[in-house]
């Protein structure tokens, strides 16, 4: 029967959906995370009387036919890009970003890895870093005798310096951007990779065309609507609940025809 199969299907399918929600919800708490929606497709058709066949020596044709489907497939799981909640934590080294653009992250193996996660750190030479030490495009440094430091939203960095009236001009933060976030590569760490999907990053400052600005002492939250993961959790499982009735539903019409004498 095809039901078993077609079932078994649908079960998969909402088993990885909730794999999906799960992380989203581990995630609520995540700085710059962004939420994941699995998307699904249905699979072959059987054609048992196929569409527009003639009918008829006349020249009529089968208007609706019959078509029975084989289930359901993963298409994608895909990342949903729009702006989480902006969190104040009056730190001067956590920055937000409001609107389009990563963080460019230079990896210790000569990789590119872009972020949304702002949360940076000092190293012990004065280099703006992530929380790995990895340093932050174009490599800022800040002179050690900093008592202020300053980031405005157009991402340049000035730093007070003791003894000093005027400021220090630090330099500029750079910003990257992409014609298909979605199509980043995520490896973990809040890092994304550059892929043939995504397209090739375009570098920019923030404030300028397409790119947003920058918040000194705020981080993006993770954009993932708790009242909506609930939602589709119940969704999810009332599905895979159905799914499963279907099997046993096959399992008892099998077993009757097995009785047959």
């Amino acid at each position: 029967m095809r039901s078993l199969s077609v079932a078994s299907t649908g079960m998969m399918a909402q088993q990885l959906n909730v794999e999906v929600i799960s992380n989203n919800v581990a995630n609520m708490t995540t700085t710059g995370y962004k939420r994941r929606r699995p998307e699904f497709q249905d699979l072959l058709y059987q054609s048992q009387r196929r569409i527009g066949a003639e009918s008829s020596d006349t020249g009529t044709v089968v208007p609706a036919g019959v078509q029975l489907g084989l289930g359901v497939k993963t298409a994608a799981v895909y990342r949903i890009h729009e702006q989480g909640d902006v969190l104040n934590t009056e730190n001067k080294l956590d920055l937000a970003i409001q609107g389009d653009g990563f963080f460019i992250v230079d990896m210790p193996n000569g990789d590119t890895a872009y972020t949304r996660s702002g949360n940076f750190q000092l190293s012990p030479d004065g280099v703006i870093v992530n929380a790995d030490g990895y340093e932050i495009s174009p490599g800022l440094t800040v002179p050690a005798d900093t008592v202020e430091l300053t980031i405005n939203a157009e991402g340049y960095v000035s730093a007070k310096v003791q003894g000093q009236i005027a400021p220090v001009s630090v330099g500029q933060f750079d910003l990257a951007s992409f014609v298909n976030p979605a199509g980043l590569e995520a490896i973990g760490n809040n890092f994304l990779l550059e892929t043939p999907a995504s397209g090739p990053a375009t570098i920019g400052n923030p404030g300028t065309d397409g790119f947003g600005t920058v918040l000194q002492g705020f981080l993006e939250g993770s954009n993932v609507n708790p009242v909506q993961e609930i939602t589709a959790l119940i969704t999810a499982q009332r599905a895979y609940d159905l799914n499963s009735k279907v099997i046993s539903a096959s399992d008892e019409m099998m077993a009757a025809v097995a009785q047959l004498r």
